[in-house]
């Protein structure tokens, strides 16, 4: 299976402690990624607003000797994809693949490059600890990720005694945010996702400045949210439709969950059960 230029590229990335500024330029070379291999270092310091010498020190930090022959990676990696082999089953050549099929083999794509991802359990491990011992665990999710932060704290109430979902805007964002962490709160959960609300980024640099530790799921390690959080857990976004597909952010909800579970797995069962018995005897869902 093929995957597209932007998650080859961001391939090149995985594993990689970027500055700032070099998380700036990784996010155009991303952006840009059906000609990212044909950009100069003047073009590409242009469009990431950083000096050419940055560009250079960028290609170093990730192994080469200079920009130029990153570049000539880029362009491998993006030919590689054009002349890759077929998605199409070789016994049936003439049939053509549709849209639908080809958002769908994305997205298997993007669960797989998750389940890699999740071979290094660690920072995984520690954001469950972290939001299980806030207390209260605010959560942050704006426009297109306000699903997922509703769908989060949905099933996080069930485990942890006090979540709180942060939907307001503006000065009401902020006394919430104020409020929690009077309360006790020393982590925040964030969502993330393209396209980046500026006020959700502001919001990470408020409970940072706040002494609040911030975990943010995101759709890459470069994105604007990454360099705003103490621990990032990337999940790609679909965006070969007209809207972009959740598939991999969803499916790190429930990762995420389960981290918070086995953080605390004697708290976790008594609160289910206590859930149980009180489903049952308000007859909550059908027998």
């Amino acid at each position: 299976m093929t995957t597209s230029p932007r998650q080859r590229i961001l391939d090149l990335f995985d594993g990689q402690r970027l500055t700032p500024v070099q998380r700036r330029i990784a996010r155009i070379l991303v952006e840009h990624a059906g000609r990212a291999g044909y950009l100069s270092s003047g073009d590409l310091a242009n469009l990431a607003g950083v000096s050419q010498p940055s560009v250079t020190r960028f290609a170093t930090a990730l192994g080469f000797e200079g920009y130029p022959a990153l570049r000539d990676e880029l362009r491998v990696t993006i030919d590689g994809y054009r002349h890759g082999p077929s998605t199409m089953d070789d016994t049936d050549e003439s049939t053509p693949v549709s849209q639908f099929e080809q958002a769908l083999s994305d997205e298997i794509a993007n669960l797989q490059r998750l389940s890699d991802a999740l071979r290094d359990t660690g920072p995984l491990t520690e954001a469950g600890q972290l939001l299980m011992e806030s207390r209260p665990l605010p959560v942050l999710g704006m426009r297109a990720a306000g699903a997922l932060a509703g769908a989060f704290a949905y099933f996080a109430a069930k485990v942890h005694p006090d979540v709180r979902l942060l939907h307001e805007q503006g000065s009401l964002l902020a006394d919430r945010l104020e409020q929690a962490c009077a309360a006790g709160a020393v982590a925040m959960l964030a969502f993330v996702l393209p396209r980046y609300p500026r006020e959700a980024i502001d919001v990470l640099r408020e409970a940072r400045a706040a002494g609040l530790r911030v975990v943010t799921v995101t759709d890459s390690p470069v994105s604007p949210a990454a360099a705003e959080s103490d621990v990032v857990l990337p999940a790609p976004v679909g965006s070969r439709l007209v809207f972009d597909m959740h598939t991999a952010p969803m499916a790190m909800v429930t990762m995420l969950l389960q981290a918070m579970c086995d953080a605390a797995p004697a708290e976790t069962q008594e609160r289910l059960e206590a859930f149980e018995r009180s489903a049952a005897n308000r007859q909550v869902f059908l027998p």
